[in-house]
């Protein structure tokens, strides 16, 4: 592509980061996916995003599809694509979106995958009290209590915290800001960690969470603080931060069946999104009822019995 259309790519990532404050983890993903349509536009001699057409839109899709992308991925590339030009229709350099009619090939859902509440409890259920163990119990207790995202998480600073109210104040997606309130197990274990921080923690240090050297934990140290952890409990599965999150909406609404207070309290901008957590309560269901219910059981047991 001509280097304008370049200026008008790096002006696009400004603008996601300045105006619209993305995480870093989130540009990296727009990046990910433009970067793919500026090689394919490279190879199709598209010069400028005005020359981009729904015909070349699809020929891109098609030939990542049979690259052995995903209907998921292509659908999040297509929105990165739309995002692009929302901003360059809104800047007056696209006269339409290519991509406002290009539908990615439909793929299986995949449901994400959860601990259960006795994993949880021995996942949290290490002893020592160490700084360090103190401040990762309590991050991993508040991570589910409060259904946080990592950036959520990480980002946190200490006038985000109000343990008398029980609350904690998240800045998600799009620099959205929510109220959620905080477990008694999270309030617990956010108080041994508060009562030893300062032995880490600079006095003008604002994080909530911090490494040993004092500085705001990075999200890669949480992940890989998780994995030791999990590994120390027992657990032979991969535990990753967003598990934790996944385990709180999912146990939240298999105990309340309120799909919208779930939403309020993950941020989610559309319950579609949310919905993916009743499909895993319809799964635990129709395995109780498999198992329980006389006309669903398998007849070898039947019999049996």
């Amino acid at each position: 592509m001509e280097a304008p259309a370049q200026e008008w790519l790096a002006r696009f990532f400004a603008y996601l980061r300045t105006e619209r404050r993305l995480s870093p983890r989130t540009l990296d993903a727009y990046r990910h996916d433009l970067a793919a349509l500026v090689g394919f536009c490279n190879d199709h001699d598209v010069a400028t995003w005005r020359d981009l057409d729904a015909h070349r839109v699809r020929a891109f899709v098609a030939a990542r599809h049979r690259a052995g992308l995903s209907g998921r991925s292509l659908q999040r590339q297509l929105s990165s694509i739309r995002a692009l030009y929302r901003y360059l229709l809104r800047e007056g350099e696209a006269a339409h979106d290519p991509a406002a009619d290009v539908r990615a090939p439909r793929s299986g859902r995949r449901l994400p995958t959860t601990l259960d509440v006795e994993q949880v409890g021995r996942l949290v259920g290490f002893t020592g009290t160490t700084p360090l163990d103190r401040r990762d119990r309590a991050l991993l207790e508040l991570c589910y209590s409060s259904g946080l995202r990592l950036a959520e998480l990480v980002g946190l600073d200490l006038p985000d915290l109000d343990l008398r109210d029980a609350t904690v104040r998240v800045t998600g997606k799009g620099a959205k800001s929510r109220v959620v309130p905080v477990g008694r197990c999270a309030v617990a274990a956010l108080e041994a960690w508060l009562a030893v921080r300062g032995e880490l923690a600079g006095a003008d240090q604002r994080a909530l969470f911090v490494s040993q050297g004092g500085r705001r934990l990075a999200p890669r140290s949480v992940q890989a603080r998780l994995r030791v952890r999990a590994l120390g409990q027992g657990l032979e599965r991969s535990v990753h931060p967003h598990m934790l999150r996944h385990s709180f909406a999912s146990h939240l609404l298999e105990s309340s069946g309120d799909l919208r207070a779930v939403q309020e309290l993950l941020g989610h901008a559309d319950i579609a999104t949310t919905q993916v957590y009743t499909h895993l309560d319809y799964q635990h269901l129709a395995k109780v009822y498999d198992a329980a219910h006389p006309r669903a059981r398998k007849k070898g047991r039947e019999k049996a019995e």
